[in-house]
């Protein structure tokens, strides 16, 4: 079985290890990560995204371990629109988050279109963080949370603006 997911992933956290593990348990796994071009349009939160390479490189060193412990092989490609590779043959599963579900029924619609069968769509439900809300990259970012959703009240965070922009 081969599975699909997509995302910015910028810092990956422990909501998105969720996702991984999902994707692994079913079988080997394909990686959509956003552009630097289409990042910033698939943010609800005006915020800096660390460029492809850096997030890309960030992304095997968490993925490599995990491909490992479940015996599967991944490979992490370039999106450059938000359907991405779920539209293309060789897929049976897509892995999504609740807000991204209706990306996923889009998907299939696409799929449709073009004579291929539809994903099975998995939906793996957000990891809460310490204070109960969702763990999320802005979150991380805005310095709330850590990775792991503890509460992070003295941490400034990254911030919206990239290190070496005026504010």
């Amino acid at each position: 079985m081969h599975v699909a997911l997509g995302g910015t992933f910028d810092p990956v956290h422990d909501g998105h290890l969720a996702l991984f593990e999902a994707a692994f348990e079913m079988g080997d796994v394909t990686i959509g990560l956003t552009s630097d071009e289409l990042a910033p349009k698939t943010r609800h939160v005006d915020r800096y995204v660390r460029p492809f390479d850096e997030r890309k490189a960030a992304l095997e060193a968490e993925l490599e371990p995990l491909a490992e412990e479940y015996g599967r092989e991944f490979d992490i490609r370039e999106l450059d629109e938000p359907t991405g590779i779920a539209t293309e043959p060789g897929f049976d599963v897509l892995i999504v988050s609740p807000e991204t579900q209706s990306g996923g029924q889009q998907v299939n619609e696409i799929r449709a279109e073009r004579g291929l069968d539809p994903l099975d769509i998995k939906v793996v439900d957000h990891v809460p963080a310490e204070d109960g809300e969702r763990i999320s990259s802005t979150r991380i970012v805005m310095g709330e949370i850590d990775r792991h959703g503890n509460v992070t009240p003295d941490a400034d965070g990254r911030g919206r603006f990239p290190p070496d922009a005026d504010e």
